[in-house]
């Protein structure tokens, strides 16, 4: 569930420090996102032969990959499983399932009989289970979901919200935290999940991609509804059981008979293992399963024959792994990396593929497959590593390096004479949603002149956040970090600062109208304009960056905020030593006059600095997904109210101060405080410091 990717994911990468950043990539954890989209290149007019994609191939390079991998980043296991033309070509387990932490023996990890948490991988499982209901004629992807519903979801725009833009992240909702992953004992109930404090609609639907838990849990909460028995249950007989998946479950906590088959999670390897993770909205991110049950899921969906029956007929696949919007939505950011029904667009090389990746506090999966070329690979981790980004990097070299040494440049097909899958079609020809077109195939290039691509960079130039966000509450803070600075260079190019998916700089360069390619790289953006000014830039297929408003500026807001605390506690480290240094000079104590208004503003100063410190923790607390009390935050909110009203006596005292002309230290000491108190009053409005809402 904790996406991408940020987790990676409110915005490609989520913490507050290391804190901020773990909450938003959380956020995505059970979330889970893509690995970097990588856009397809055109082909090379030579390159050299592709390693032969066999199991002993594959084995060797996994080998030789791993082991060390696993020892550098301190990722204490790891699963692994390739299929290739209709069966299983390999899976492997690496390091250990139980370290022996606890005074056990370790055991390694064991591909057949060890589960591991797939976090948001489950969403391809929750988009199949949708896709069949569309297949029967129970439900239908372009219909208003409240004829399906049994309560009312947040609106704040006219348009319907359908199952299509659920599973391709575009309903609108703002990112919530709260209930995301809770520890065993917590009760789960998806409708409650789903209706208590649901987040608002901040994005008219189907325009923006924004990765959102709450629209695929809706979108499985709609399955329940049309299935006729719990959401869990439906899956288990109708995906599950069908694709031979004997050993896979969305229940929570595991069945007895499964229970001693869980790998262990693991912070990193050496630390104690990890309770077993209970994810509060079970669609979006709560499936458990081994490595070779989830190569049976991807020989099911390259349409292989597996388990009782196919998961859905041909024409349904294909709509699934088709892109679901197009230009009529989404503008000119249909020409960049686009949700199909489920899956993520990672192209790479040429070679269409299809992904989802997804990451729980411990466990750090990935799932790509390859239509055209009847291939797969998953791989899952049971620990963070040493550091945040370890098990994301891992994951990506474990991907690309298997994405470049199979089907590089220019391949094609690994094994010559291969036949699609009985009953399959090839994309092309085949219908899918309207107007949509096969997901990872090349645009004609168009070409941009010089002028236009200087034009195009100078609007593009700014600063932007995530659209996966909060907007309604005190979370509207986390958008400080995370941020993007775009600017031009050398004339008519990109620079990302960082670039998308990344911690470093990178160059873009306008390729046809609107869409920049990274330069020496694959990874595409799309931008949409309108009116002269850019409304949005896509760089993953459910997220997009956003421009940041002139008054929220990072280096404005921080500074004013970091002014403001600075004075504020000086002044308060001032007031006892000010108390000792009179009683040792015998000074008499202040006038009476104004007092009133002296004790008001200490109080004020007193509060905001309790305020401050209040929100610190509860970020903190949020963002390592702990809960944080109504009644704690209200009490935050209390002590900020008193702070912003303190604005009130401290401009009282300044006039006073003037008027008695008390000599230009203490007026200035006044000012002072009256802007310090102003600055933090202004950051606590302009980021909904005291919005009514506290759902987070």
């Amino acid at each position: 569930m904790i996406h991408k990717t940020a987790i990676r994911s409110l915005s490609h990468r989520v913490r507050i420090g290391a804190a901020l950043a773990t909450a938003v990539a959380v956020a995505a954890t059970v979330v889970g996102c893509g690995t970097s989209p990588a856009a397809p290149v055109p082909p090379a007019p030579a390159s050299a032969d592709p390693a032969a994609l066999t199991g002993a191939n594959v084995d060797a390079w996994l080998d030789g990959l791993l082991p060390a991998a696993l020892a550098r980043t301190g990722v204490a296991g790891a699963s692994v499983a390739v299929v290739r033309d209709g069966e299983i070509l390999t899976a492997r387990g690496y390091g250990h399932a139980d370290t022996g932490d606890g005074g056990t023996d370790a055991v390694p990890v064991d591909p057949d009989r060890h589960l591991f948490r797939i976090g948001s991988v489950s969403k391809l499982v929750t988009a199949t289970a949708v896709l069949q209901l569309v297949q029967s004629g129970k439900l239908d992807l372009d219909t208003d979901v409240a004829e399906y519903l049994d309560f009312t979801v947040p609106r704040r725009y006219p348009q319907a919200v359908t199952l299509r833009h659920l599973l391709t992240h575009t309903a609108g909702f703002e990112e919530r935290i709260a209930g995301l992953i809770g520890t065993p004992g917590t009760d789960v109930d998806l409708r409650a999940a789903l209706t208590t404090d649901p987040p608002e609609q901040i994005y008219q639907p189907g325009t923006v991609p924004a990765y959102s838990n709450y629209g695929n849990a809706l979108a499985g909460y709609i399955v329940e509804r049309a299935g006729g028995v719990r959401f869990e249950e439906y899956v288990a007989s109708n995906v599950l059981a069908r694709a031979g998946m004997t050993s896979s479950t969305f229940e929570q906590p595991l069945p007895a008979e499964l229970n001693d088959r869980m790998s262990n999670g693991y912070e990193r390897a050496g630390a104690p293992a990890a309770p077993f993770e209970i994810v509060g909205t079970p669609p979006a991110g709560a499936m458990s399963a081994p490595a070779t049950d989830m190569a049976r899921f991807m020989l099911a969906q390259l349409g292989e024959r597996v388990g009782e029956a196919p998961l859905l007929d041909a024409a349904t696949r294909e709509l699934m792994q088709h892109p679901a919007l197009d230009a009529a939505s989404l503008g000119t950011l249909a020409d960049g990396p686009r949700m199909t029904l489920g899956y993520f667009d990672e192209s790479r090389n040429g070679h269409r593929i299809l992904g989802h990746g997804g990451d729980t506090r411990y466990f750090h999966s990935h799932l790509q497959i390859y239509p055209d070329d009847r291939t797969g690979i998953y791989l899952s981790l049971n620990s963070t590593g040493d550091s945040a980004l370890d098990s994301h990097e891992l994951r990506q070299a474990v991907l690309n390096g298997f994405a470049d040494r199979y089907f590089p440049i220019g391949s094609t097909q690994p094994a010559e004479g291969t036949q699609p899958a009985e009953g399959t079609e090839s994309a092309e020809g085949t219908e899918s949603a309207e107007g949509t077109e096969s997901a990872g195939t090349t645009r004609p290039a168009v070409g941009v002149d010089a002028a236009t691509a200087a034009e195009h960079a100078a609007l593009a130039a700014g600063t932007y956040e995530s659209s996966r966000a909060v907007r309604s509450n005190f979370l509207t803070m986390i958008g400080l970090v995370g941020r993007t600075t775009v600017s031009v260079t050398d004339g008519d190019r990109l620079l990302f600062e960082p670039a998308p998916l990344s911690d470093s700089p990178a160059v873009y360069e306008e390729v046809s109208p609107w869409v920049w390619r990274e330069v020496g790289g694959q990874r595409t953006v799309a931008m949409r304009v309108a009116d002269g000014r850019v409304e949005a830039i896509s760089f993953d297929s459910a997220f997009a960056l956003l421009p940041v408003p002139a008054e929220r500026d990072s280096a404005l807001v921080l500074t004013v905020l970091a002014a403001s605390t600075a004075v504020l506690l000086l002044v308060a480290l001032s007031w006892p030593v000010r108390a000792v240094v009179r009683r040792r000079l015998g000074r008499a104590p202040r006038d009476r006059a104004g007092r009133t208004a002296r004790i008001l503003t200490r109080v004020a100063v007193a509060g905001t600095l309790l305020a401050l410190a209040g929100w610190a923790v509860s970020l903190v607390s949020i963002m390592g997904l702990q809960d944080v009390s109504a009644t704690s935050l209200r009490v935050v909110q209390l002590m900020q109210l008193i702070g912003l009203l303190g604005v009130l006596p401290a401009a009282v005292r300044l006039v006073d101060d003037i008027r008695r002309r008390t000599g230009w230290h203490r007026i200035t000491g006044s000012v002072a405080v009256l802007l310090a108190l102003a600055g933090t009053g202004w950051f606590a409005v302009e980021f909904m410091l005291l919005a009514p809402s506290i759902s987070y």
